[in-house]
């Protein structure tokens, strides 16, 4: 499961600390699953939601969908 991935590597790829990553995951502002005592995330998902965020904030810079 390749796609699968911790809360460290989430935070590698969006370069923010990985402190900031957990208090998003444990306030449900990032899609995470907790295991037990651990944090996992599908990295399809967090570009999912990374592009959802950007799309909302920048929305007047895009070029309208025909």
């Amino acid at each position: 499961m390749e796609d699968i991935m911790t809360l460290e590597e989430v935070a590698g790829y969006l370069k923010l600390k990985p402190q900031t990553i957990y208090t998003w995951a444990q306030d449900g502002k990032i899609p995470a699953a907790k295991l037990g005592k651990e944090w996992r995330f599908r990295k399809s998902i967090i570009d999912r939601w990374f592009n959802q965020h950007i799309d909302e904030k920048f929305s007047a810079y895009l070029e309208p969908k025909s």
